[in-house]
């Protein structure tokens, strides 16, 4: 009788099957009564019943750690008792139970957050109150919320984690100050978006007597103030990351660290650890330092402000920064010439009102200010690495968060290849690299043209997904041996443990963490960015809805972005919004085919596949279950 712990997806029938990382390549079927209250996301323990060579099938013996235990839905007013029936998407087969005493003011029929209170393993309706009433006034802000706890994100910091960093000295010590190197007479500047609140990286820069150049990256030291062991640390932890929404952020750490103390903002001197790097003038590395730094910002510059500098000359900086970039042009060459991928993609933005409805959509352009920031972030992070990857102490490697990206699979590529041939485009699948630089080709190829967008995605999506583990294989994408996350401890966790060994390294201490340590944290962190990721998509998918809301009945041209056996996604051309059109309303069965991405009707012969342009019409909009209705008007 084996226990496995693993992840539970459940199905609109009303099974689930757990995935295990001990047993990726085969999952475990549970039937409905073998739940035992375990819902969609839940880390379960579940028991083998029954191995076959078709199925293997188990039980829920125990839930380990909830996903979430509040649920939008509508409610039921009766008499006696009142209960919320969950929306679709959660896959529950039972409602929920509310005590009169506990619906909060909620009518029948009216839209709800319900929270669990008793998941009632001995009944069979789980028992739970309204703890939110859906109304277009409180939509925003409900649905902000709706979607982190969703995504199994708490909204709140604890009370004692709130009291711990009340605590946290502030200032700076002359002891502290002993242990660093004084970078606060050198020219120092931050570029970041317009509205951010929290600067974690830094660029130092100055001329060296032998002609070569030193460009410093320096991080905000949250480790200085981070440690192990406290209750601050644990949260963050589990927590791991930030999420980035539409109309807000959720910190992994409490305002007084990410916005104060750890924020690199101008005119004020702060605690860093940093990557100093000496140049030549073709970017060669001559010599390289990491440790912990003092500094102090003389500009803080948005990516517009920064990027009219570089285009004009004038301004700020302006020497300094013409230099910066272009030793960032010589480093991004480098980059590609050695096989790293281009995935810039197109992205968009909201601009919202005072009531935070979106009023229009902005496609974001990545310039020099973005690209420059981000190559010496990028070099940062590999030489940390390959630093900390040259390291052995007392016969094994060191226990870094490597951040790896594998090789993509090959099977998908091919089919991808077969589909990209109908557009003119193919890729060279003889070697990872000649697939890395014919997709860099595709993609130059593609700019502009109304394919762009699904072939880039559709190849993307053939890609590996990047993971954090202390096993590297390097990072295929990047083209890089060696990769770890450095600098962005503000808002990842595993760049706070990469700071904290790397000063381990440096002080030859040998007493590193345990290597199934980190790699238990590993494992978290990337399951907590997947559930960042997703939180992010809804926030922008409930923003299309807001946006598309006052288009009802409105006809757009769009482009087929996906096909499914139930339905099929159109992107809109005019605003990147994304809807489906339901077989259900198209009066004709189709065949659908994986591999050639393509819908047939049976009776007409008509097929849709992505890529098509369509016409199509804005039916229904539902902007709670973030949902786009689309009609198609013309082929």
């Amino acid at each position: 009788m084996i226990a496995i712990e693993g992840r539970i997806e459940l199905t609109k029938a009303g099974y689930g099957f757990v995935i295990s990382p001990l047993r990726p390549d085969r999952d475990i079927m549970v039937r409905y009564n073998q739940l035992n209250t375990a819902m969609n996301n839940d880390v379960v323990l579940v028991q083998l019943t029954h191995a076959s060579k078709s199925r293997d099938e188990g039980k829920v013996i125990k839930v380990l750690k909830r996903n979430t235990n509040t649920f939008i839905g509508t409610i039921h007013v009766k008499k006696e008792f009142a209960f919320v029936l969950p929306d679709k998407k959660y896959n529950m087969q039972t409602d929920i139970f509310i005590p009169l005493k506990a619906i909060a003011g909620a009518k029948d029929g009216d839209r709800v957050i319900s929270e669990i209170t008793d998941y009632n393993e001995k009944g069979k309706n789980p028992v739970g109150k309204v703890i939110d009433i859906l109304t277009d006034a409180s939509l925003n802000q409900v649905m902000w919320k709706t979607i982190l706890l969703d995504h199994g994100f708490s909204l709140d910091f604890p009370p004692e984690v709130l009291e711990e960093v009340k605590h946290i000295k502030e200032g700076i010590t002359d002891e502290e100050l002993a242990k660093r190197k004084d970078y606060r007479g050198i020219t120092t500047f931050t570029i970041d978006p317009a509205d951010a609140k929290d600067f974690d990286d830094a660029i130092s820069y100055r001329k060296l007597d032998n002609g070569n150049y030193e460009i410093g990256v320096h991080i905000a030291d949250v480790s200085h103030f981070v440690k192990p062991g406290t209750q601050l640390d644990k949260f963050a932890a589990d927590r791991a990351t930030s999420v980035y929404l539409v109309d807000g952020t959720l910190p992994m750490l409490p305002e007084k660290i990410s916005n104060e103390l750890c924020s690199l903002r101008p005119n004020e001197d702060k605690y860093c650890f940093a990557a100093i790097f000496e140049m030549d003038e073709k970017a060669t590395i001559k010599k390289e330092w990491f440790g912990r730094t003092i500094i102090h910002s003389i500009k803080r510059f948005t990516y517009e402000e920064a990027q009219v500098v570089l285009e004009t000359g004038v301004g700020p900086l302006a020497d300094e920064l013409k230099i910066i970039n272009k030793l960032a042009y010589a480093l991004r060459a480098e980059k590609f010439k050695k096989g790293a991928i281009n995935f810039d993609t197109v992205e968009t933005r909201f601009q919202l009102d005072e009531n935070g409805k979106p009023v229009a959509i902005i496609l974001k352009e990545r310039k020099d200010a973005h690209l420059l920031i981000e190559d010496f972030m990028l070099l940062a992070n590999k030489q940390v690495a390959t630093f900390a990857g040259a390291k052995v102490y007392r016969g094994r490697a060191v226990p870094l968060p490597y951040r790896v990206h594998d090789s993509p699979d090959l099977e998908k590529l091919k089919n991808f290849n077969q589909f990209a041939k109908q557009f003119g485009y193919k890729l060279n699948l003889t070697s990872p690299t000649r697939i890395a630089q014919s997709f860099n080709e595709m993609i130059e190829q593609l700019k502009g043209k109304p394919e762009e967008g699904m072939l880039v995605s559709l190849g993307i999506r053939c890609m590996a997904k990047a993971i954090y583990t202390t096993k590297n294989i390097g990072h295929y994408g990047l083209a890089f041996p060696y990769y770890c996350h450095f600098t962005s401890p503000i808002r990842r966790y595993p760049d706070v443990l990469t700071h904290r060994i790397l000063q381990q390294l440096l002080d030859n201490n040998a007493d590193l963490p345990k290597e199934a340590d980190i790699e238990v944290l590993c494992k978290h962190s990337s399951d907590r960015e997947k559930q960042a990721a997703d939180s992010e998509r809804d926030s922008i998918k409930f923003m299309q809805t807001l946006y598309l809301k006052d288009q009802v009945g409105k006809v757009f041209d769009g482009v087929i972005s996906g096909v499914t056996s139930f339905g099929i996604f159109v992107e809109l051309i005019a605003n990147k919004c994304e809807g489906m059109v339901s077989l259900r309303n198209m009066n004709e069965t189709f065949e659908h085919n994986e591999q050639a991405y393509t819908l047939t009707g049976r009776r007409s012969g008509k097929t849709y596949t992505i890529g098509d342009c369509v016409k199509v019409l804005v039916a229904q909009v539902t902007p709670d279950k973030r949902e786009v209705d689309l009609e198609i008007v013309e082929n």
